[in-house]
């Protein structure tokens, strides 16, 4: 009979470790706090060292137990370094969130190719990366859970995100491909595909160059967001941090090569 305290069991991370990229703000910061509020040892990683720092600070403020990583993920030697790490510290790593990204606006006939490659540098190799160095542990150990940050935009397909959306497209293939490939060996690879969620990465459409925020055209973003949810409202982060949680736990032992979408409906599959 399952009961309360089986339930318990099935999400606690206690003992566990994990690594969150883009722990500095949005929906890795939210994660990171989820994950050490079931227990895990989570390593925050951010480029910005300030921000990573802050959340770090708050998690022990709260109880829980982490530590700051300042990297760019993009930088593949960083990654595996990073990897050591924590496989030195703790001798062993159970899940990795690969939450780190970056948008782009352009419309696919003005693409400019830095700009892809910049974004692809992020979104897609620094996925990457993070799975070979995680996930050449986990194969190594018996077991893991990989989470990668796909997109909302992977199921319906919106105008001058184009560069974006493709990045987010090939994240989810490469999680099917590596969940067969690492699954035999007990490793899950799973990913997420949030809807809009109001982040420090979309804060560009209503933020000024100064940092204030414009309070009107926040309302004008979000409320015709909300309104083709059938929800009727946009995402906040704890709802994708909660989705990481469920892929990151042993609730979800029986999910690898899948796509959770909490994205108020916007899109359905």
């Amino acid at each position: 009979m399952e009961d309360a305290a089986s339930v318990h069991r099935h999400l606690d991370l206690g003992g566990r470790v994990a690594v969150v990229t883009g722990a500095g703000s949005g929906i890795g910061r939210t994660t990171a706090e989820v994950l050490a509020g079931a227990g895990a040892t989570v390593w925050c990683v951010d480029i910005d060292e300030g921000r990573v720092e802050e959340t770090v600070a708050a998690i022990g403020d709260a109880g829980g137990h982490a530590l700051t990583a300042p990297l760019d993920v993009a930088d593949r030697s960083a990654v595996h370094v990073l990897v050591g790490d924590v496989v030195a510290a703790h001798g062993r790593l159970d899940v990795l969130a690969n939450i780190a990204g970056m948008a782009s606006e352009a419309k696919i006939l003005d693409l400019d190719e830095g700009e892809l490659d910049r974004i692809m540098a992020v979104n897609l190799k620094g996925v990457l990366f993070g799975c070979q160095a995680a996930g050449a542990v986990m194969v190594a150990q018996g077991g893991g859970s990989i989470i990668n940050m796909a997109s909302a935009a992977v199921l319906a397909p919106s105008p001058n995100v184009g560069a974006y959306a493709m990045t987010k497209a090939a994240v989810w293939q490469l999680t099917k491909t590596m969940a067969v490939e690492v699954g035999k060996k007990g490793v899950r690879v799973n990913a997420v595909a949030p809807g809009f969620v109001p982040t420090n990465m979309t804060a560009r459409y209503y933020v000024r160059p100064d940092g204030t925020v414009d309070e009107e055209m926040k309302a004008m973003v979000l409320e015709p967001m909300a309104k083709y949810a059938p929800l009727r409202r946009v995402g906040e982060t704890t709802d994708i941090a909660y989705c990481v949680l469920y892929l990151a736990s042993d609730a979800s032992s029986f999910m690898t090569g899948q796509l959770l979408s909490p994205n108020g409906g916007v899109a359905m599959h």
